[in-house]
């Protein structure tokens, strides 16, 4: 089945809008986007592949004293409604920019509890852009990924879709809100595909 007639059908059974934007394509030769290991927010260890693998996975560069942080309201809303068929939300704190993300772990973690409820998945803070950028980060800005391309990070919450495979299938622009209607159609697209 081509692409388009599988856009009209899932549109036609309300599953993707019609006429929405669709972000990406596979990268396949690019590599598994999930074969790295990083710290979540309360120090452990976590493999992202075995933990993500098989889902649909939103990477957000996050911080708590930006204007675009009320975006959290927004990725835990996302978390709530598609967690249970699929979605990962990952929030990975970053200070690169503005100097926006001044706080120790602890912090971070209480401020996105208290004021946004946020239970999905927090990274530990790390760099995502130059020579001490995390492994994931040096991956992710490495791959041509639509509409944004590849690259350095721009401002905090650049968003990245991962699809069940790991491959990086969209690049979302810090501004774009994370429930815009071409990210959502992006995001079931990927929920319906098989791993």
């Amino acid at each position: 089945m081509n692409r388009i007639a599988f856009l009209m059908i899932f549109s036609a059974i309300g599953l993707l809008p019609f006429g929405t934007a669709v972000y990406g394509e596979d990268n396949d030769e690019k590599g598994n986007a999930l074969r790295f290991k990083m710290k979540s927010l309360d120090g452990k260890e976590i493999d992202l592949q075995k933990k993500y693998l098989g889902k649909v996975v939103m990477v957000v560069n996050v911080a708590t004293k930006c204007g675009l942080t009320p975006q959290y309201e927004k990725l835990q809303a996302l978390h709530e409604k598609y967690s249970k068929v699929g979605l990962a939300i990952v929030g990975v704190p970053c200070n690169q920019f503005g100097m926006q993300e001044p706080g120790t772990a602890k912090e971070i973690a209480s401020f996105c509890k208290e004021n946004y409820g946020v239970e999905f998945d927090m990274m530990a803070k790390v760099e995502v852009n130059g020579k001490n950028a995390c492994p994931l980060y040096k991956h992710l800005t490495s791959v041509e990924a639509k509409p944004a391309g590849k690259g350095k990070i721009s401002w905090n919450f650049e968003k990245f879709v991962i699809d069940r495979k790991g491959n990086v299938v969209a690049r979302i622009k810090p501004f774009e809100s994370p429930d815009s209607t071409g990210v959502i159609a992006l995001i079931k697209q990927k929920l319906i595909e098989k791993p």
